[in-house]
Formats: structure tokens, sequence, C-alpha cells
């Protein structure tokens, strides 16, 4: 009786392991859509250009951005690059758009817009940021200072 049982027990783990083996790996990609890691040696190519309208007189313009190290003709170049630095991980872009269907509060913030394009940890970068409702809102100022702080 006692060999039946560990009989049972162990051709049960054996099948359970089998099936899990034998899931194609992309049947868990769909379900998490995550962005790949940086590219090795991407980080010499870290350039942005960040084109800012109706901001403010002091905060338009277009800035080159460099990173790794910082540079360019952006006005806090290191902390923008701080910034970007701890907001890429896996799975989350720092120029990911605002979740379509979220629910945003109804403010607006002003009339102020920005482009950024470029490259940034090896991936493209073309993103574009208003301030229209309060999900916008927080967008922009998740970017800061990449972007003008506008609440200052």
């Amino acid at each position: 009786m006692l060999r039946r049982i560990a009989l049972t027990l162990v051709t049960s783990a054996a099948a359970s392991l089998a099936a899990l083996s034998a899931a194609p790996p992309v049947a868990y990609a769909d379900s998490f859509p995550l962005m790949p890691p940086p590219v090795r040696g991407a980080d010499d190519a870290d350039h942005l250009t960040v084109a800012v309208s109706e901001a403010g007189e002091d905060k338009d313009g277009t800035f080159e951005l460099d990173c790794h190290p910082a540079g360019g003709s952006h006005p806090d170049a290191r902390a923008a690059c701080e910034q970007l630095d701890r907001n890429t991980s896996w799975g989350r872009s720092p120029f990911a758009p605002a979740r379509e269907g979220g629910m945003c509060t109804m403010q607006y913030g002003g009339p102020a817009t920005a482009h950024v394009t470029g490259t940034w940890a090896g991936r493209p970068v073309d993103a574009t940021y208003q301030r229209g409702d309060g999900c916008e809102i927080a967008r922009w100022d998740a970017l800061v200072p990449v972007l003008p702080d506008l609440d200052a």
C-alpha cells in the first residue's frame, strides 16, 4: 500500500513537471508586454532631442541631451540623465504613452507640449507630451527634469 502511494506521488510529480516544461514560452509573453533589456554597448548612443513649446518663455526651446556621460545643450543634463536611468527598467519605459482607457482627472495643465526623439538604451524614441488631462500631466511630471517643471 505504501509503495503504491509513493509510486503515485512520483508519477504525478513527473507528469506535472512534464506538462509545465512543455508549455511554450510564447504563451507567457502575451500576458507581460515587457520592453526588452537595453542593448549591450548602447549607452554610447543615448542621445535625445527635446523640443518644448508653449511652456513659458524661459522653458521653451529645443535641447540636445546626451547621457553616459551627461552633456549637450539641455539645461540640467546630469539630473535629466539620472531621472531617465531611474525610470528605465525591464518592462517599463520612461517614454511609454499614458494607458489607454485609464481613469484620468478632467483637469487642464496648460498648452505646453513636448516632443522627445532620439535613442535611449539602444531603442528609438519618438514620444509626444501634453498636459490635457490628469494622466498626461502625471506623465509629463514623471519626466521632469528631462521636461521642464511647470509646477514650480
